[in-house]
């Protein structure tokens, strides 16, 4: 066994939709979670502004026993891991690869409809990947920056969230895709207003839940599980309000986190 911990990173609380389902998938693996609270968000941020908090949230999270990382986080995985994937001796994985997979496995008809932050949809890499599987695949990109702040705030389902979806996904629903990649972890806490506005016959792609399968089957061919079954195996992390973490995150993930999230000063790293 390798009890060794599992470090994943957001720019703020989105990546606990990752988390969540990494509990799910590997309940007895140790997770340290560090969430950039104060600096979210990354999506409107420059490469090079991205390249440098990716690196310092990997430096901080290395300071743990992990044995590897995943970016939690579309921007970061898209616009900054192709760069610095090999500037760390540790194994570190993205959400992206994972989500273009099951995306191209599940289209009929050959297109795939993919929203994200500012950042995410300027780097081009999920339509990159997609077409790399297949060519003749239609990708359809929409950036809405809207929507990460819409889940720090804990606006899910609220009429401005449906008038936000409306505008942002139009030209993607008349477009006729059958499937929508949610290319930011915030985005899947938007899903029941996201589903309802696209229809039934959409299959939304969650890059959180994908990632988990991933991982599952990753760390299973490496005999890598964790023996570990506790209430101290997770610890929390952020650069800003504790307060306001554990409260929107205990909804994020379904359990209570209080008293177990640590500030820190992520500039140190």
């Amino acid at each position: 066994m390798n009890n060794r911990s599992i470090g994943v990173f957001d720019s703020g609380l989105g990546g606990l939709t990752a988390v969540k389902q990494i509990m799910k998938e590997l309940p007895n693996e140790n997770i340290i979670y560090f969430g950039d609270t104060g600096r979210v968000p990354y999506g409107t941020r420059s490469r090079d502004t991205i390249l440098k908090y990716t690196r310092g949230d990997i430096r901080f999270l290395k300071t743990f026993d992990v044995k590897m990382i995943v970016i939690a986080c579309g921007t970061a995985s898209s616009a900054a891991l192709p760069a610095i994937k090999d500037e760390f001796d540790i194994p570190i994985v993205g959400v992206i690869d994972a989500a273009v997979y099951a995306a191209v496995r599940s289209t009929k008809n050959k297109k795939i409809g993919v929203i994200g932050t500012q950042g995410t949809i300027k780097s081009g890499e999920y339509e990159k990947q997609i077409k790399a599987y297949d060519s003749e695949m239609q990708v359809f990109n929409r950036a809405c920056p809207m929507f990460v702040p819409l889940v720090e705030n804990g606006y899910f389902d609220s009429p401005v969230t449906k008038l936000l979806v409306e505008e942002y996904l139009e030209e993607i629903r008349s477009a006729g895709v059958d499937t929508l990649i949610l290319g930011c972890t915030h985005y899947p806490l938007l899903a029941k207003t996201i589903s309802e506005y696209m229809g039934d016959g959409v299959t939304l792609i969650n890059p959180g839940a994908e990632v988990a399968k991933y991982l599952k089957k990753k760390l299973a061919g490496e005999t890598a599980h964790s023996g570990k079954t506790d209430k101290t195996q997770y610890h929390y992390y952020v650069s800003d309000d504790i307060a306001g973490f554990e409260q929107l995150g205990g909804i994020f993930l379904e359990r209570e986190i209080n008293g177990q999230v640590t500030k820190i000063d992520i500039e140190k790293y």
